[in-house]
Order: C-alpha cells, then sequence, then structure tokens
C-alpha cells in the first residue's frame, strides 16, 4: 500500500505502528498487539454520565485524537473500522462473557471480530480489560495457542457456539462465548446501553482501567493502581482527585 489517507496514518501513529501494511495475517497480528499496548480499556466516561456513542466519527474523535480508550463496544467498533480500511474482510459478532460468572450468564454484552485474512479465520479482540490473547487466533478447535505465560484455546459448544478458553490452575476456564452471527452496529446499542445504565451492570459502579504492557499489565480498580512486570506487582491508591489523574495519565496516557 503506497498511500493512505491522513486519518488512517494518525490511527497507526496512535498505536505506534511501525510495519508493513502488508494485508498478511502478521501484520494483523502486529496491529492488535499494539492496540491492546496503547489504548487503554476504561469506563471513565460512563462513570461521568457522559452517554457513549458508538458512531465511527465519534469513536476516531475519542480515541485517536484525544487519546482516550474505551470499552468492548467502543474499542472493537473502532479498531474493525481501521481493519476495514486496510482491505481486511471483517465480521462484527457479539458474546456471551463466561469469566467470572458463577452461573450461567444472563446476557451477551461483548464485541469481537473475525477477521479473515490468507483463507484463515482469526478470533481479534482489542476490548477486554482482562487477560485475554494478545494476537488473534485462528478458529480451529481445540489447537493450544501458547502465547507468552498463558495457553488458550478455542472450544465448540452445542448451544454457545464458539468458547475462548484459558488455561487455569490445571483446567481449561471459559472466557467468554459467540456464535457466527454477524452483528449490525445497531445491533449493538442495546447492550452498551445496559452496560452504561443497568442496575446489576459492573460499569457503572467503580474505576476500571486496563493496559497490556510488554511486561506485563497494569490495571485500575475502584481507584487502586497495580502494575505488574516480570518482578512482581505493585500497587498504590491516589489519596485525592488530582494524585489519580496524574497517576491515570503516567499509567495510562489518559487526560480525563
Amino acid at each position: 500500500m503506497t498511500h493512505i489517507h491522513q486519518s488512517i496514518q494518525n490511527y497507526l501513529d496512535r498505536i505506534g505502528f511501525k510495519g508493513s501494511l502488508d494485508g498478511s495475517a502478521n501484520t494483523l497480528a502486529d496491529l492488535q498487539e499494539q492496540h491492546l499496548y496503547t489504548v487503554p480499556y476504561e469506563n471513565l466516561d460512563i462513570l461521568a454520565r457522559k452517554p457513549l456513542s458508538l458512531d465511527p466519527q465519534d469513536l476516531y474523535q475519542k480515541i485517536v485524537v484525544s487519546r482516550r480508550g474505551g470499552y468492548c463496544f467502543e474499542l472493537n467498533a473502532l479498531f474493525g473500522w481501521l481493519l476495514r480500511e486496510l482491505g481486511y474482510k471483517v465480521t462484527d459478532l457479539v458474546a456471551r462473557f463466561w469469566r467470572d460468572e458463577q452461573q450461567l450468564p444472563p446476557k451477551r454484552r461483548h464485541h469481537v471480530l473475525i477477521v479473515e485474512v490468507e483463507g484463515i479465520d482469526y478470533l481479534c479482540d482489542v476490548g477486554v480489560g482482562g487477560i485475554v490473547p494478545c494476537r488473534p487466533i485462528p478458529l480451529n478447535e481445540g489447537v493450544v495457542q501458547q502465547q507468552g505465560n498463558h495457553a488458550f484455546r478455542l472450544e465448540v459448544d452445542a448451544n454457545f457456539g464458539w468458547l475462548l478458553c484459558e488455561q487455569k490452575n490445571n483446567g481449561w476456564n471459559r472466557i467468554y462465548s459467540f456464535t457466527e452471527e454477524p452483528q449490525l452496529p445497531k445491533d449493538y446499542l442495546f447492550a452498551s446501553f445496559w452496560c452504561e445504565n443497568a442496575d446489576d451492570s459492573i460499569f457503572n459502579k467503580y474505576p476500571i482501567v486496563a493496559m497490556r504492557t510488554p511486561e506485563g499489565r497494569r490495571t485500575v480498580s475502584d481507584r487502586e493502581f497495580r502494575i505488574f512486570t516480570s518482578a512482581g506487582v505493585r500497587t498504590f491508591t491516589p489519596k485525592t482527585n488530582d494524585e489519580f489523574k496524574s497517576a491515570l495519565s503516567t499509567y495510562f496516557g489518559i487526560e480525563h
């Protein structure tokens, strides 16, 4: 690709991508990984009671121009737009989140992407605050995908479709499930509205911020910062709002 629109270049600059745009599976993987390293998962607008827009232009302004983050309905929507602009074939799907649920999850509240490249369908996801694959994984049932210290695999369930699972405590735990029914942009409005406003939604209760790093990850949960590296984890809780905002800027690049 010899020429790309300035808006695309700005997006690539936002995520620090400097590689070749050859439309390959390797480039797709590098784009996803860079996105996870640079764009935080965060719910700060929800806490501020600022209604979210899923319009790509508004998402571009928030994430690329204002250098903010978002949650799955924002992050994967905009990443899917980028991939389409770069020539990838992208299908938007909706998933049911299982991690940390003690019973059957009551709703499908997660946006995921399937990207076809070089004749293979890959699961791509830049919209989870917890640990998920940093690089796309092919839709192959039962094949273990080792990424760093984490192992993942896809299973198939007769009722719930594909299940993304993680190896944990010598077993395989479900992260989320999805079927292959394509979704339209308007299909996410109801789920996102629920996440923003429902009494039993976790997204409107306390700050949730997370970002992967080459050394580990950084998170905020209920104002406690946790910095994970190969040396262990460091935690601290800012005492004032100004200190909280300063830490958001230092560790996540968020000016809020």
